[in-house]
């Protein structure tokens, strides 16, 4: 029996502060300043002090490789900043990187903690230095061993993301008859928005034809279907509701989650590979609440390629599966000023590739009204959060109170 939308714990949980260092692409500084930069900014910004911070939660936590993936863990912002937890939590097997958001919203929701510090940052753009990605991807270079799902990709020299995804897109263009030129504005509306937030890292001005021109790499992406990396660290507060109430900001309920996968937790043995497993995390998110996808006013979804935007599009409801090329296609409706602004910091396309957090980030800025000149022309009263890809997807739908 399917409980009353009432009795869902995350609906205790809200977001109260937010916070974020410097972002560059190569910006050469300790990752752990940038990680502590961004967790004092947020924890200031909620009006709390280090000593009303009890709970902590990170994603992916303490990792050596691949470099620049993650700028501390757990343990290390816990022993910096001093903090008293009652419940931490870091780990890299999570429902994408808002899986560490979620797993806050139950400890908050439970009684765990009051307040929980959550924090993502990466230093990947100074770990590649002037080599470019594959300098820190698997077979590399570098001594690293193949192991896991790599001991199968290597061999097809497919170390890369861009690969498996370039996967899943083939499908869905086979399909549906997506094209390029649809996916296109993905990017396009990212540049577009980017071109007003003084921390994205491209900011000049992007036509189709710089689009489809740029160099290919991996069918069907081009150069600008890919996320950018960078340094920067981004940090939450993931509040009790009830402790919220006189905090500096308005509190953004926590109104729905979703984290579910029913298919294999693989890249490429997935039940349909035109779709991922944010289709079961977006299905669960829609039991969980009376809201529906036309209730949304804005959208703040993954863009680490291009395409899975386009596929979070039609996992959260907002057009028929097969529909997203046709859905986006002019750039009008996702536009800050129409029907559902998407991405409106810049996305990881244009902006940075701050992996996930930066669209939480953006999304409660945005509610907040404290966007700048790229704020969203209207109230923002409900939004949807979404990250990851693949078999690592998480989302979160945001209610201000």
């Amino acid at each position: 029996m399917a409980l009353a939308s009432d009795t869902y714990i995350e609906k205790r949980a809200c977001i109260t502060g937010v916070g974020q260092s410097d972002v560059g692409r190569r910006l050469f500084r300790d990752p752990m300043e940038l990680t502590l930069d961004a967790c004092l900014a947020a924890i200031d910004h909620a009006g709390l002090t280090t000593k009303d911070i009890d709970g902590l939660s990170t994603y992916p936590g303490s990792l050596a490789m691949p470099p620049g993936f993650t700028g501390a863990g757990a343990y290390d912002v816990i022993d910096a900043l001093r903090l008293n937890c009652g419940w931490y939590s870091g780990g890299l097997e999570t429902s994408g990187q808002l899986g560490s958001v979620i797993n806050a919203c139950l400890a908050v929701a439970s009684g765990l903690a009051n307040h929980v510090l959550c924090f993502r940052s990466v230093w990947e753009g100074s770990a590649q230095g002037q080599k470019g990605r594959a300098a820190v991807m698997p077979s590399g270079g570098g001594p690293s061993k193949a192991s896991g799902f790599m001991e199968w990709n290597l061999v097809f020299s497919a170390p890369s993301a861009a690969t498996w995804i370039g996967m899943f897109a083939q499908r869905h263009m086979h399909l549906y008859g997506t094209t390029r030129e649809q996916l296109a504005w993905i990017a396009l509306n990212a540049r577009r928005n980017a071109a007003l937030n003084p921390k994205a890292i491209y900011t000049e001005p992007m036509t189709m034809d710089d689009y489809l021109s740029a160099r290919m790499v991996s069918t069907p992406f081009g150069l600008y279907d890919c996320d950018v990396p960078c340094d920067g660290g981004t940090a939450v507060i993931v509040s009790r509701l009830d402790r919220a109430r006189d905090l500096r900001n308005t509190p953004l309920r926590v109104e729905a989650v979703g984290s579910a996968i029913h298919g294999r937790p693989s890249w490429d043995q997935f039940d349909d590979l035109s779709t991922m497993a944010n289709r079961d995390a977006a299905a669960q998110l829609w039991t969980r609440t009376d809201l529906k996808p036309s209730d949304v006013q804005m959208l703040q979804a993954y863009d680490g390629f291009s395409f899975l935007t386009m596929s979070w599009i039609e996992a959260l409801g907002f057009c028929k599966v097969g529909e997203s090329g046709p859905f986006i296609e002019g750039g009008e409706r996702i536009a800050r000023d129409g029907e559902l602004p998407l991405n409106t910091h810049g996305g990881q396309l244009s902006a940075g590739r701050l992996h996930g957090y930066g669209f939480l980030h953006e999304g409660a800025t945005q509610m907040w009204g404290e966007a700048g000149a790229r704020q969203i022309p209207r109230d923002v009263e409900i939004g949807a959060i979404a990250a990851g890809g693949g078999n690592t997807c998480g989302a979160l739908l945001l209610v201000r109170e």
